[in-house]
This record gives C-alpha cells, structure tokens and sequence, in this order.
C-alpha cells in the first residue's frame, strides 16, 4: 500500500510538472533587419496610429539568423518587404500594398513556413499582396549599411548610421517592433538613397528614417505596432 502511494505521488508530481511547462512554440524566428521608409527620422509610426504623411513607403531587407516552424530549419532564408503601410494600419489593421520577395537561396519548404510567420507578425491586412523571387544581397560596413534587391535595379537601400554626442551609434530601446515579442533595439540610420520599383510600384526618397534591428518572434505574437495598439 505503501509503494502504491508513493508511485501515485510520483505520478503526480510529474503530471504537475507538465503542466507548468510551457510547451514548446510551432515557431519561431530571430532575424536581422535594414530597413528604411518615408517617414523622417524617427519613423512616427511607432508611437502613433498614423505615420507622418498618408502613407509610409518601406523596404525591409531580412535575413533569418536562426529559426524553425515544425521540422523545417528557417536559418539562413532571406527575404525582402516592400510597401506601402497606407493610412489605416494604425486603426483598421489594414496596410495598402506589399511585395514578399525571397532569394533563390530560400527553399520552398522555408518560404511557405515564412509566409504566415511574415503575416502574423505585422498583423496587417494588405490590400495587395504579391510574392516573388529576386536575389538579395545584404551588406554592413563600418558607418554603412546597404542592400540590393534583384542586384539593385528592384529595390536599393543605402544608409549612414546616426552617431550620437560620444561618436558611437544611436540605438533606440524599449520599443515594439511590430509583433515581435523581443528585440535588441533600434540603431539608428539614415538613408542615403532607398527606392523600390516593384510589381507596378514605384518610389524614391533620401535623408529619411532608416535602422537596424535583431528581432525575436514565435508563435503567440501580436502583430501591431506600439502605437497601433493603444
């Protein structure tokens, strides 16, 4: 009777433990943005429901540093956002265009994990959405940061990083990025050159908002922005 009770205690112990362990996410993701869009520096889309002008043109040049959606290895895709956010994201969930490209290099299996990993984190309804497959080249030197879309002829992002007072870069920190759960901070650029000419959209703009970010997503985020939230 005795080493019954035990083993019944036993059992439900573990069966607690269980319980309180969190299970594991269907997916996750950590990856490295450049970004830029139209908005001046900082972008105001961050901390309001509207950006500074009645749309908010973008490109955002990503690379996957590691990850998984089921059995699938997400580490080392690569892929491109280019769009317009419009003026309702902030209070319908609603972005006006977007173009997903992915490099050759990404893998069928990892872009149809991506997609819908793509879309919860921004959490937006697009009115246009379109895919395609365009090389991408992402570079970092020293004050610049640069990325090429089809070589640089579909999309092309040039930016100077911001320096603070001390000489070191300016980096953002306490700030949502969209629905990504965590984030390393916003360091802060500003573009040279940033344009797009993609599926029928067209556009060109300099000496605006721009940065750098290292993102963490999985399964359970809430797509929106800061200021989209509230």
């Amino acid at each position: 009777m005795k080493k019954w009770k035990k083993i019944s205690l036993l059992t439900v112990c573990m069966l607690a433990l269980m319980a309180a362990t969190p299970a594991k996410p269907s997916w996750r993701m950590k990856a490295d943005y450049v970004e830029a869009c139209s908005c001046h520096l900082f972008c105001p889309c961050y901390f309001n429901k509207h950006a500074e002008h009645p749309y908010c043109e973008f490109n955002m040049a990503v690379k996957v540093r590691e990850g998984y959606s089921g059995n699938t290895d997400l580490a080392g895709a690569k892929y491109w956002l280019s769009g317009d956010l419009g003026d309702e994201w902030g209070t319908q969930k609603k972005g006006k265009w977007v173009v997903v490209s992915f490099d050759p290099s990404t893998r069928k299996e990892q872009r149809d994990a991506l997609a819908p990993m793509i879309l919860k984190t921004y959490g937006l309804e697009w009115g246009e959405l379109k895919v395609q497959e365009a090389p991408i080249e992402i570079n970092r030197a020293s004050e610049i940061a640069e990325a090429k879309l089809g070589g640089g002829q579909l999309a092309y992002m040039k930016l100077k990083r911001e320096s603070g007072p001390d000489g070191n870069g300016v980096v953002l920190r306490n700030v949502k990025y969209f629905g990504a759960q965590n984030n390393d901070g916003f360091e802060m650029y500003r573009s040279l050159e940033h344009r797009a000419d993609v599926q029928g959209h067209k556009f060109s703009y300099s000496d605006r908002n721009a940065f750098l970010i290292s993102i963490d997503t999985q399964e359970g985020a809430s797509g929106g922005m800061s200021g989209g939230s509230r």
